[in-house]
C-alpha cells in the first residue's frame, strides 16, 4: 500500500522528533510491504522566517492532498514579538480550521515501566491510568471574537466563547464512539453552572448520550474534573470536553501519566485525512541539542496508521516496539530514572525503530 503523507517539521525540537517518527515509519514499511512517500512544507516561525506567513497557501494544499499530516512543533521566543495575526500558533489553529478537522484524541496513558516518573503518589498509579479526552477543536473561545478597546481610559480586552448545537453533537458522537470500542463510558465536562455555552453543551451531549444506551455516560464541571484527574485517573475512559477546558485538561493528563514527552494525540474531522503530533510544544531550550524526547511524535505516527491509513497491526507493532525499548531500560533525559539507559533523541528512535 502506498500512501503520501506531508511532514511538517516545524520549530524547536520538531525537526529532530518529526525524523526519529519517519525513521520508525520506514522501518514498519518495510516490514509490512508498504511504500510511504514525504512531502516536506513549512508551518510556524519556519514559514514566517520564509514567506512571512505562519500558513502559506502551498502548505495547506499539500496537507489537504496528503494521506496524512504528520506534525512536530511551532513556535518560540523567537516569534513572540511579530504581530498576534501572524504568530506561529496562528497557522496551527488556521491549518486544523482549513482540513475541517474538529476532533482532537489526546491519550493519557500510564506505561508500567515509567510507573515512578508519575508525580501521583504510588496507590493511585497502581490503579492505572488509561483514558482518552477528546477536545473540540475548531470552535470556542480559541476561534471566537478577540479585541481589545478602550473604555473610560483603560484597556478593555474581550474573547468570545461561543457553540452551536451542530459543533458540539459531532464531537460528543465521536467520544461515543471511540466509548464503545473501549470501556463503554463517558464523562463530558463543562462549566454549565456558569456559562450559557456549556448549559447548551450540556443539553445537547444529555440529548446524543440516548442514542447510545450501551455507553455509560456522565456530566462533570471542569475544575472537579482537573481535581479528580489527580485525585483518581482510573475513573475515566473517555472524556469529551470543549476547545479550552481540553487544552487546559490534556496538559495536566499528561504530566500524570508521567511525561509530556510520551502523550501523541490526533486531529480528525470527516474523511480520514488526519493531523498527527505530539502535544507538546517546540522546546526552544533544548532544540539542536538532540535531547528531545521523540515518543510522543512516533506514537502519533501509530496513530496515524491507526485511524487515517486503517493499519491496525502496523499501529500496534509501533506501539509494541516502544513498550519493548522501555523494557531494555532506555530512557531520553525526561523520563530518565537511576539504573536505566540513558539515550538521546536519535538513539530512542533507533531503539524503537530496531525492535518493529
Amino acid at each position: 500500500m502506498e500512501k503520501r503523507i506531508t511532514v511538517l517539521s516545524g520549530d524547536g525540537i520538531g525537526p529532530e522528533i518529526v525524523n526519529e517518527a519517519v525513521k520508525v515509519l520506514d522501518r514498519t514499511a518495510a516490514k509490512f510491504g508498504h511504500r510511504f512517500a514525504y512531502t516536506p512544507a513549512l508551518l510556524g516561525g519556519a514559514a514566517i522566517d520564509a514567506a512571512g506567513v505562519p500558513l502559506p497557501d502551498e502548505t495547506l494544499g499539500a496537507c489537504r492532498e496528503a494521506d496524512a499530516v504528520l506534525l512536530g512543533a511551532v513556535g518560540g521566543p523567537k516569534w513572540d514579538m511579530v504581530d498576534k495575526s501572524i504568530r506561529p500558533e496562528t497557522g496551527l489553529l488556521a491549518l486544523r480550521a482549513g482540513m475541517g478537522l474538529y476532533a482532537n484524541l489526546r491519550p493519557s496513558r500510564m506505561f508500567r515501566q515509567l510507573r515512578e516518573s508519575s508525580p501521583l503518589r504510588a496507590d493511585i498509579v497502581e490503579k492505572g491510568i488509561d483514558f482518552v479526552v477528546v477536545r473540540e477543536l475548531t470552535g470556542g473561545i480559541y476561534f471566537g471574537k478577540h479585541e481589545t478597546t478602550e473604555r473610560n481610559g483603560e484597556k478593555v480586552a474581550t474573547d468570545v466563547l461561543s457553540y452551536s448545537e451542530h459543533e458540539i453533537e459531532r464531537i460528543v458522537r465521536v467520544a461515543f464512539d471511540i466509548a464503545k470500542k473501549r470501556r463503554g463510558k463517558v464523562t463530558s465536562v463543562d462549566k454549565a453552572n456558569v456559562l450559557d455555552s456549556s448549559r447548551l453543551w450540556r443539553e445537547v451531549a444529555e440529548r446524543t448520550a440516548k442514542d447510545y444506551p450501551d455507553v455509560s455516560f456522565s456530566n462533570m464541571l471542569v475544575d472537579n474534573t482537573a481535581m479528580q484527574i489527580v485525585r483518581d485517573p482510573s475513573q475515566f475512559d473517555v472524556v469529551v470536553t470543549e476547545n479550552m477546558f481540553g487544552d487546559i485538561l490534556t496538559d495536566e493528563a499528561s504530566m500524570v501519566a508521567g511525561s509530556i514527552g510520551m502523550i501523541p494525540s490526533a486531529s480528525l474531522g470527516d474523511g480520514k485525512n488526519g493531523l498527527y503530533e505530539p502535544i507538546h510544544g517546540s522546546a526552544p531550550d533544548i532544540a539542536g541539542k538532540n535531547l528531545a524526547n521523540p515518543i510522543g511524535t512516533i506514537l502519533a505516527a501509530a496513530m496515524m496508521l491507526r485511524y487515517s491509513f486503517d493499519m491496525e497491526a502496523e499501529a500496534k507493532a509501533i506501539e509494541d516496539a516502544v513498550e519493548r525499548a522501555l523494557d531494555e531500560g532506555y530512557r531520553t533525559g525526561d523520563i530518565a530514572a537511576a539504573g536505566g539507559k540513558r539515550v538521546s533523541c536519535s538513539e530512542m528512535g533507533d531503539a524503537v525503530a530496531a525492535k518493529i
